[in-house]
Formats: C-alpha cells, sequence, structure tokens
C-alpha cells in the first residue's frame, strides 16, 4: 500500500445483484424493473461510504482468484479502496448477494457470504504478520458476515484490543453474532430495532429503549436505527435520539451501510454526538432518496 488507511473495513467484499421495481410488490409478484450488478457487501459499502466521506480505508476479506473476483477487485481499486491486504482464494468462488427491492421496501434477498466464512482467519493475516503496525489502534469497521467463532476471537483478540472497533450484524439474521461483544463489552454496535431486540431477546417500541437495554447487557456503545423513526446513540456519556429527515425512498439495500459510516466519519472529524446522529441521519436520507451517487 503507498498510503496508510485511515480505517479497516473488514467483512463481506462481493457483487450486489439488485433488482428493483418502481410500484408496490408483493410476494410470489412478477413485475417490470431494473436489474443491476454493483461492488456491495457490509464492509465494501462502508468503505465506498467512508471514500466519499474523505477517508482512506483498507478491505480486509475473501474474493476469488475468478472473473467475478477480478473485476471486483478492479471496481474496488477504481474507486479508490486499498485492496492489498484481501484474501485472494485459488478454490473458493466471490461471493454474492442477491434482492429485490419495490416502492414498498425490501421484498426479500439472499446473502451467499459462504467464501468468506469459509476463508475464516486467513482474511485476518495482515492483523497478524506485521503488514499492519502493532497495537492497531485506529478504527475498525467489521461485519457480522464473519463466523461466530471468528467474532468471538476478535472480541477478545490483543491484536484488536486498542483498536476503535464498530461493529455491524450485517442482517437481522446474524444479529446473534455480535453476542461476543456485549458479552466483553468490547466496541460500538449499530444495529436496527429489530436485531437489536434479537440480541437482547426483548420487543422493543423505540431506539431508544433498545439502546438503553443493549448498555445495560454490557454493551460499551450502541448506536439504534428504526428506519423513518427516532435513532439513538447511546454510551457512557449519556443518550441522544433524533428523527431521520423524510425522503422518499428510491433505495434501501446499503443503507445502514451509509449510515455507519457516516457516523464513523463524524465523529472522527471531531463532532459531538448529537452532531454526528444528525450528520449520520442526513447521509442516509440522501442515499436512500436516491441523491447519493454509489
Amino acid at each position: 500500500m503507498t498510503t496508510a488507511p485511515d480505517i479497516l473495513c473488514i467483512g463481506s467484499v462481493l457483487w450486489d445483484v439488485i433488482g428493483r421495481c418502481d410500484t408496490p410488490m408483493r410476494q410470489g409478484a412478477d413485475m417490470p424493473g431494473r436489474i443491476t450488478r454493483l461492488p456491495g457487501g457490509v464492509a465494501l459499502n462502508i468503505a465506498m461510504a467512508l471514500k466519499r466521506f474523505g477517508l482512506h480505508p483498507a478491505l480486509l476479506s475473501a474474493v476469488g482468484r475468478d472473473v467475478p473476483g477480478d473485476e471486483l477487485i478492479a471496481a474496488c481499486q477504481a474507486r479508490g479502496l486499498m485492496t492489498d491486504l484481501i484474501y485472494r482464494s485459488d478454490d473458493l468462488p466471490t461471493d454474492q448477494y442477491m434482492a429485490v427491492e419495490a416502492s414498498n421496501g425490501l421484498i426479500a434477498a439472499i446473502a451467499d457470504a459462504h467464501s468468506l466464512e469459509a476463508a475464516g482467519d486467513k482474511i485476518l493475516r495482515p492483523l497478524g504478520g506485521g503488514t499492519i503496525a502493532q497495537p492497531y489502534t485506529g478504527p475498525v469497521a467489521l461485519d457480522g458476515n464473519l463466523t461466530l467463532d471468528l467474532l468471538s476471537a476478535m472480541a477478545r483478540s490483543p491484536e484488536l484490543a486498542r483498536a476503535d472497533l464498530r461493529v455491524a450484524p450485517a442482517s437481522p439474521g446474524k444479529a446473534l453474532r455480535l453476542s461476543p461483544f456485549v458479552e466483553t463489552g468490547r466496541g460500538t454496535l449499530y444495529v436496527n430495532l429489530e436485531e437489536a431486540g434479537l440480541l437482547c431477546q426483548a420487543h422493543f417500541d423505540t431506539s431508544a429503549d433498545a439502546a438503553a437495554e443493549l448498555l445495560h447487557r454490557g454493551a460499551a456503545r450502541a448506536v439504534v436505527t428504526d428506519g423513518g423513526n427516532p435513532a439513538t446513540v447511546a454510551g457512557p456519556s449519556g443518550i441522544a435520539t433524533q428523527t431521520p429527515p423524510p425522503v422518499a425512498v428510491a433505495r434501501v439495500t446499503g443503507a445502514g451501510d451509509t449510515f455507519m459510516a457516516a457516523h464513523i466519519a463524524a465523529e472522527l472529524r471531531g463532532l459531538d454526538p448529537d452532531a454526528a446522529l444528525a450528520s449520520a441521519l442526513d447521509a442516509a436520507a440522501l442515499y436512500v432518496s436516491g441523491e447519493t451517487k454509489i
């Protein structure tokens, strides 16, 4: 790498295949629309957003040595992202994500991140092999597409003991994989209301209630979103809650990743909790409205 990264983005780097319809859809519907293929995955979405906010992220992930993998690496490099630390596998295919969206939101999605899971701790070799200076004390954006065992090890890892960990579950189905970070009181958790409920095995009506309970259960810090309803940041310094600006929804895939990246970037600029939350909500609103370029 010719430039030292400002932040490490660890997790899924894959192709997003997104079908979008401009009208409402129901289960089993067959509608006209557009199908696109874009670089995606939680870690990559966060990295691309961080780059737009002026940071220099490096990716730690697994990408196959296949044609889709070569194309994906080239797409990342074209966006100014550091790909030198990505593990390239000779026998694992490049992962992909498929979703169907309509004017009434996300209809269905399937994440095929099996190669990332199979690669395991090979993606973390730069942390222990001298590529990244130790102890690493910078920020890390980490997603829950890794296995529970690997995430548990990272929550207790001496290589990351002094890092500023920012952790997201990737999807409600993987929310419980964040439990080691609650148990160890490590990092800032970025979850939506449903994911917070799964982590706490409880039902919450508001993001403020969910964030407070995550702290009560041991989380060091929590950021809880709830779509167009108020979002909350909770930590040792207190609780901040704000309502997102209302916008017409043009897309939803990647919105949470954009919010997380914007919040990290705002805090790295030194903004206080209220200002950082407002900045992140504004950025997510622009993304959802379709006004932000990918």
